[in-house]
C-alpha cells in the first residue's frame, strides 16, 4: 500500500511518538522527514492532565521541532460541554488541569460537598482518587448531570513497557456506579481528530492517523475518513482497523515515499 499521495499525517503521542519520556526509536528522524517532504503533521494525545502547547513545548525539546498542531482533550472539552449543555455547573473528578480547561470554557466548578448542584460531571485520570470521590461523581451523574470525559483509555504507557491506570478506569467506575455512558471527547470520538485536522489545512481523504491503539487511534481515524496505520514493532495483535502496518518509522516512510534517514 501506498501513502505517497498523502498530504498530512496526524502521529498519536504516547505508544507511538514516545513511551513515558523516552522517543520511540527513529522517530524524531522520520517526522523531520516528513516535514521536509512538504506534509503538514498533526499529533494527538488522548491525556487528560495537560494542554496541547505544553506537549508542543515537549517535542520541541526532544528535538522535534517541526511539531505545530498538538491537541488533546483539554484544549477543547471547555468548549465540547458549553455547545451541548451551555454554561454549567460542572464537578471536575481529575487534575488541576483538567478543571481549568473546563473554567476556560465558561463554566463554573462544584466543590465534592456540593455534588448535587452540578449540572455536568467530568470524570479524568484521578491521581488524587478517594472512595468519597467516587461516589459523589457517581450520584451526580445518576441524578441527571451529563457525564463527559476526556477519554477512555484504560491504560497510559510508560517507559519499560510499564503502564498506569488511564482515565478510562476511572470513569468506568462512575459510568458503572451511575448507570449512564459517558459522552467522549477524545479518541476515538471524532472531535479532536477534526480539530487537528482544519489546524493542518488537510482534509481527511488526505490525510492519514499513525497510531498504536487499534480501539483508539485506528477505528477513530477510521472513522473520521482517514487512512490509518498501525505502528506495532513487536507486531500486530488486531489489524481489523488498520488499512497499514508498521514496524518502525522507516517503514512508515517507503509507505509515503519518503527516505529514510541516511539514504541519499
Amino acid at each position: 500500500m501506498s501513502l505517497a499521495h498523502l498530504r498530512g499525517f496526524v502521529f498519536d503521542l504516547d505508544g507511538c511518538v514516545w513511551n513515558g519520556s523516552v522517543l520511540e526509536p527513529g522517530a524524531r528522524e522520520a517526522l523531520q522527514a516528513l516535514h521536509a517532504s512538504g506534509r503538514a503533521l498533526g499529533f494527538l494525545s488522548n491525556n487528560s492532565r495537560t494542554t496541547g502547547e505544553d506537549l508542543r513545548r515537549r517535542l520541541h525539546g526532544h528535538g522535534i521541532d517541526v511539531a505545530e498542531h498538538v491537541v488533546t482533550p483539554l484544549d477543547i472539552i471547555g468548549a465540547f460541554i458549553a455547545e451541548r449543555f451551555g454554561p454549567a455547573q460542572v464537578l471536575v473528578m481529575g487534575s488541576a488541569e483538567l478543571a481549568a480547561a473546563v473554567q476556560r470554557g465558561g463554566h463554573a466548578l462544584v466543590d465534592f460537598d456540593d455534588a448535587p448542584r452540578a449540572t455536568v460531571v467530568v470524570v479524568g485520570n484521578d491521581f488524587d482518587v478517594t472512595y468519597a470521590r467516587l461516589a459523589a461523581a457517581a450520584r451526580a451523574a445518576a441524578a441527571g448531570a451529563p457525564l463527559v470525559t476526556p477519554n477512555m483509555d484504560p491504560r497510559l504507557p510508560v517507559e519499560g513497557g510499564d503502564f498506569l491506570p488511564g482515565c478510562g478506569a476511572f470513569v468506568e467506575a462512575v459510568a458503572v456506579a451511575a448507570g449512564v455512558r459517558p459522552l467522549v471527547v477524545g479518541k476515538p470520538d471524532p472531535p479532536l481528530f477534526h480539530v487537528t485536522m482544519e489546524q493542518m489545512g488537510v482534509s481527511p481523504d488526505l490525510a492519514a492517523m499513525v497510531g498504536d491503539t487499534p480501539a483508539a487511534d485506528m477505528r477513530g481515524g477510521r472513522a473520521s475518513g482517514m487512512r490509518t496505520v498501525l505502528y506495532a514493532p513487536k507486531g500486530p495483535s488486531d489489524i481489523r482497523e488498520a488499512d497499514a502496518v508498521v514496524r518502525s518509522f522507516d517503514e512508515l516512510l517507503c509507505l509515503a515515499g519518503v527516505a529514510p534517514a541516511g539514504v541519499l
